[in-house]
C-alpha cells in the first residue's frame, strides 16, 4: 500500500469523519482519480517528438497514456480531423496515490519560486485543477529532453461536491497551498 493511502486510511479518513460529522465511512470525501492531460499544440505535426512526449508522460505517471485525437477539423486552429492533439492519463488506486505523493513532495518544491499552489483551482464540485509549465520538475524526466518542453495539467476528482471539504482533504495530505 501506497504511504500516501496508508495516511489517509488511518489518520485523514478519520479526522474528516470526526470534523464535518459524518455518520458513515462512506460519506467521507476522498480521491478517486487524478487525470494528467498534456497538449501537443506545437508538437502535433512531429510525430517523433509526440512519442518523446508520450515517453516522458510514461515516465511521470507509471502508465501508458492515450493519445487524444481531434475529432473535426478547425481551419483556424490548424488542426484536421483524427489529427493527434493531446495525450491524457486517468490514473486510480495505487498509481494514483503514488503520483500524488510525488507531486506533493517531489515534483512541486522544484518549482522554480515556488511559494505554494493557488486555492483557487476548485471548480465547484470539489475537484481540484492544478496547471503546470514544465515536466522538467519530475526526477524521472531527463534533461536530454530539454527541446521538448511541454506544460502538463492534472485534475485530482474528488466524490466531495462541496469545494471547503475538499480543500479541507487536500490541506490535510501536505497539499502545498499559499497560506
Amino acid at each position: 500500500m501506497e504511504r500516501l493511502q496508508e495516511q489517509y486510511n488511518k489518520k485523514i479518513a478519520p479526522a474528516l469523519k470526526e470534523k464535518f460529522g459524518y455518520k458513515n465511512v462512506m460519506q467521507v470525501p476522498k480521491i478517486t482519480k487524478v487525470i494528467v492531460n498534456i497538449g501537443v499544440g506545437k508538437f502535433k505535426e512531429d510525430k517523433k517528438k509526440i512519442e518523446q512526449i508520450v515517453e516522458d508522460a510514461k515516465k511521470i505517471t507509471g502508465q501508458a497514456p492515450v493519445k487524444a485525437k481531434a475529432r473535426k477539423s478547425i481551419a483556424g486552429f490548424k488542426v484536421r480531423e483524427n489529427q493527434i492533439v493531446g495525450i491524457v492519463c486517468t490514473l486510480r488506486g495505487y498509481r494514483m496515490y503514488s503520483f500524488l505523493d510525488k507531486l506533493i513532495n517531489v515534483a512541486l518544491p522544484r518549482v522554480r519560486d515556488f511559494q505554494g499552489v493557488s486555492a483557487k483551482g476548485f471548480d465547484g464540485r470539489g475537484n481540484y485543477h492544478l496547471g503546470m509549465k514544465e515536466q522538467l520538475v519530475f526526477p524521472e524526466v531527463s534533461s536530454e529532453s530539454l527541446e521538448n518542453i511541454f506544460g502538463l495539467q492534472v485534475s485530482i476528482v474528488m466524490n466531495s461536491k462541496k469545494n471547503d471539504v475538499s480543500l479541507e482533504l487536500l490541506k490535510m495530505m501536505n497539499f502545498p497551498f499559499k497560506k
